[in-house]
């Protein structure tokens, strides 16, 4: 086998990129403490994370402790901020994962229902309690001469109502056993809103502090928590924590607060909120917020400063252990397709290969404006219909559009049918074919529940993105099929023109490659895991390891998103392999095909949110949320897409490798329950 020397230089810089990133990752990850992963059993099941261990934490010199950890979608490794300047301080941290997520399981049998609450509730009602009592237990962790436990509790979103949690359950035990396991506790990005549901509202949490300090991080636009009662329709918007009613019991005030003070409570304890211009997820990718806890807890732990080193909160350095993860992650995908090229040299697998494909010409005059139009078009549906699929659901006003949409063209498919047979057209029988399929489809999706069975689809917050995605592909579908018949045909195109090429070992090796070049990627991922304690991401995207029990998930939803990424790979090779569309150019174009409606969304919601104070959709907070970590996600695809299909000529190995790919990665990322 020889390579070219394009495929040699992909290969050797993806290689350089991850090692070098990851080793300076490693070094500033590891600069305060030594990091291993753990897991230990719990009455629950088991939980994993990240230990920081400082270079002088032992059984004869027990440290004070932080248990950081993360939200509803997320894993230990965000909250790399906390972890990393607090054991640069000298604080042993764990960073948890959480029940059913990363590397945690909750026993399956524990459940009590496969309603979204019932799969919901258990992972942060009980992760940071049971988490506290395997740490208090640990000789390396500082205790009082009663035995009670110096250990903080911080966590982000549903990881906060976690600690709010666990702050409450070890009051509640301490009056039963006179000892406090955790000391303090700063939440963030959380209220009581949640925690209300099992007993623990601000009054309650009020009465069970207990005498410790605690504090709040209330970001002033977060999209979901600390809202002003008195607001209604929608919680994306300007919030003011300190005003409200929640906000004034927690610091035991009875007029509205200032944000940023601290205040001294009836049972002896000191309180404070913080109120950074954030959003919600912007709270753990921040140096004004990890400035926030790490002065936090010097306020906390000021009588157990012994061995902690005195660094002014605002000089950090995990900011550069992301920029070398991220530099890691380009190196990723780079090694993704030069693995692909590697593979498609050997002799089963370039089968996969079907020739070139020929380069469209230009389109002049009206059809050109009218190509534009579409392109448009193409790019906008998603964002249209983002809002609907994803918060309103199957049979709402707005969905019940593509209700009608569907049925209009699934006539329109038919009225195809019929002509091409009266008038013995091929084109006209494969465009209306396309066309009845994919309205009919759409149709059907748009009156029927989806993803509903948690039992089932097992990753309660991918269900929607799911749902999203089957409804942007078979509306790609429609604009294609239509298109086709109106304007392509003319031109002589055929199927093989958006890489549809029905060879079956064309299909079959296409296949093979995707998936083996999924493998081998996450092999190298694993193995930079096991000696860096590193991955590949940036902010809340990420390609993460996993654990073997979240295979079956993978391939209850990879048919789902293989349907999406054929599609979209077909509109990719169709719109970008034009005499105008080459290089660059091309990229740019695949990337606003698959993306553009996803950052259209984002920046019409975010702008108008903090121009106004209200976002353009209050209602759609987790959704706009995940949809950030869409763009990169499909960002990748597309460059994988029409990078593949340009030394294939079809659309199967790029379309098997992304559906796989980005699967995986949404899956090793987000609660996975029942495993």
């Amino acid at each position: 086998m020889k390579l070219s020397k394009g495929t040699q230089k992909l290969l050797c810089a993806a290689l350089i990129l991850i090692l070098l990133g990851s080793i300076l990752a490693s070094v500033i990850n590891g600069s305060g403490a030594k990091v291993s992963r753990i897991r230990f059993d719990t009455d629950n099941g088991t939980l994993s994370g990240l230990l920081y261990m400082p270079k002088d934490a032992s059984a004869s010199n027990p440290k004070p402790t932080v248990i950081v950890t993360h939200g509803y979608l997320n894993s230990a490794e965000m909250q790399d901020a906390n972890a990393i300047e607090l054991s640069r301080r000298g604080y042993v941290v764990l960073a948890l994962d959480q029940y059913d997520h990363g590397h945690s399981d909750y026993k399956n049998e524990l459940y009590s229902d496969t309603s979204f609450f019932g799969v919901w509730l258990p992972f942060w009602v009980n992760s940071m309690h049971d988490a506290v009592a395997y740490m208090y237990e640990q000789p390396y962790v500082l205790k009082d001469e009663q035995g009670n436990g110096i250990i903080g509790v911080t966590g982000h979103s549903m990881g906060g109502f976690g600690s709010t949690m666990a702050l409450a359950m070890d009051e509640q035990e301490f009056l039963e056993t006179g000892v406090r396991k955790i000391y303090c506790g700063l939440t963030e990005g959380s209220d009581f809103l949640y925690t209300g549901l099992v007993g623990i509202d601000a009054a309650t949490a009020d009465a069970l502090g207990g005498g410790r300090t605690q504090g709040k991080v209330a970001a002033r636009y977060d999209e979901f928590f600390f809202n002003d009662p008195a607001e209604q329709g929608g919680t994306v918007r300007r919030k003011d924590f300190v005003s409200t009613p929640d906000g004034m019991t927690f610091l035991n005030q009875t007029a509205p607060a200032q944000a940023n003070t601290w205040y001294d409570t009836a049972d002896g304890g000191r309180r404070i909120i913080y109120e950074p211009v954030q959003t919600h997820p912007w709270n753990h990718f921040s140096k004004t917020t990890t400035a926030y806890a790490l002065a936090f807890y010097a306020e906390a732990f000021r009588d157990y400063q012994d061995g902690i080193r005195d660094i002014a909160p605002e000089k950090q350095v995990w900011q550069w252990k992301e920029f070398f993860e991220c530099v890691a992650l380009v190196g990723f995908v780079l090694l993704i397709l030069a693995i692909a090229q590697i593979l498609l040299s050997l002799p089963f697998f370039s089968q996969a290969n079907t020739g070139a494909l020929k380069v469209q010409p230009a389109a002049q005059g009206a059809k050109k404006w009218i190509g534009i139009c579409v392109t448009v078009c193409a790019i906008l549906l998603p964002a249209l219909f983002f809002a609907p699929l994803m918060d309103d659901g199957a049979g709402s006003p707005s969905v019940n559009i593509l209700f009608f949409g569907g049925l209009i063209a699934a006539f329109g498919g038919a009225a195809a049918l019929a002509l091409g047979a009266v008038r013995k057209v091929k084109a006209n029988t494969v465009g209306g074919c396309f066309l009845l399929v994919g309205g009919a489809a759409l149709a059907l999706v748009a009156k029927t529940a989806m993803y509903v069975d948690n039992a089932v689809w097992t990753a309660p917050g991918l269900n929607s993105i799911a749902y999203w995605t089957i409804g942007c592909a078979l509306m790609s579908l429609i604009v294609m099929s239509a298109v086709y018949l109106l304007l392509k045909d003319k031109d002589s195109v055929k199927l093989a023109d958006y890489g549809v090429v029905l060879k079956p070992m064309a299909i079959l090796a296409g296949v093979c490659t995707g998936v083996v070049s999924v493998v081998l990627a996450y092999a190298v991922l694993f193995l930079i895991d096991a000696v860096f304690k590193a991955d590949f991401r940036i902010w809340t995207f990420a390609f993460k390891t996993f654990d073997a029990n979240i295979l079956p998930a993978i391939l209850r939803y990879l048919p789902t998103f293989l349907l999406f990424y054929l599609i979209s790979t077909a509109a990719i090779t169709i719109n970008t392999n034009t005499e105008k569309t080459q290089g660059v150019k091309g990229y740019l174009l695949a990337i606003a095909l698959n993306a553009g409606g996803a950052v259209i969304w984002l920046a019409r919601q975010y702008i108008t949110l903090f121009s106004t104070g209200v976002s353009a959709h209050p209602a759609s907070a987790l959704s706009g949320i995940v949809l950030v970590a869409m763009v990169p996600t499909l960002s990748i695809a597309a460059i994988i897409s029409r990078n593949l299909y340009k030394r294939t000529g079809n659309i199967w190995a790029p379309a098997c490798l992304n559906a796989l790919l980005m699967t995986t990665m949404a899956l090793a990322n987000t609660m996975v329950a029942f495993k």
